[in-house]
């Protein structure tokens, strides 16, 4: 069982590098481009991107994808600034793309 400090952990599917812990998950209903996605307080191991303003489902944001610091492989994206008020509970907070994670337990 790949775990730290004793949590499973979500890797990139693409090169194993562990990306989250399950502690970080906050909601698993989300929507990214390849599919569902889960929302995360704190990820490890990525790059983050540039900033760019974006229409989303749920409002314009100021978001940054973010990348796999292992392979490169773009993950899902930060939320930098929700220009809605009622959004911004998602500021600082991270999409990781389901089809690009693997968890491990």
């Amino acid at each position: 069982m790949a775990e730290f400090r004793g949590q499973p952990l979500y890797n990139c599917r693409n090169c194993r590098n562990p990306i989250a812990l399950r502690d970080d998950l906050l909601s698993k209903k989300y929507k990214a481009k390849s599919g569902p996605a889960y929302l995360f307080s704190h990820v490890m191991n990525i790059t983050v991107g540039p900033k760019e303003e974006k229409q989303l489902m749920s409002g314009v944001f100021t978001i940054a994808d973010i990348y796999c610091r292992g392979c490169g492989e773009v993950l899902g994206w930060k939320y930098i600034i929700a220009h809605d008020h009622a959004q911004r509970f998602k500021e600082g907070k991270f999409i990781l793309e389901i089809a690009k994670i693997a968890k491990l337990y």
